[in-house]
């Protein structure tokens, strides 16, 4: 008697490939931006002692992580786009102060050559 070997399929594509997944479909929890907020009152801070203009951004950051955590999602979504907002200012202004002071110095230590 010769041993019957079994016909096994492996599939080459999940039967689901590309289709949704099951269940609930929910929006994405929205983003709290505190990483980035610690990061602009520290460059702030740097700049000069300047912290307390990075603080909204804070604020609203940590606003956003609360109303998130109590299940406030609308106030979460508010507080997280004004926290990105602030944090782009305060970045773009940490840049353009932090430019500023670059040229500055560079003026500076090139008067000092020429003299």
């Amino acid at each position: 008697m010769e041993p019957r070997q079994a016909d096994v399929s492996i599939p080459l594509q999940s039967p689901g490939w590309g289709a949704a997944a099951p269940g609930p479909r929910s929006d994405p929890q929205p983003r709290d931006y505190v990483l980035w907020s610690v990061l602009n009152v520290l460059l702030w801070t740097t700049l000069g002692g300047l912290g307390c203009l990075g603080f909204p951004a804070l604020v609203f950051s940590v606003k956003a992580r609360d109303c998130k955590l109590v299940g406030d999602l609308e106030g979460a979504r508010r507080h997280s786009d004004r926290a990105r907002v602030a944090n782009i200012v305060c970045s773009v202004a940490v840049a353009v102060v932090g430019l500023i002071f670059i040229i500055i110095v560079i003026i500076v230590i090139s008067s000092l050559r020429t003299t």
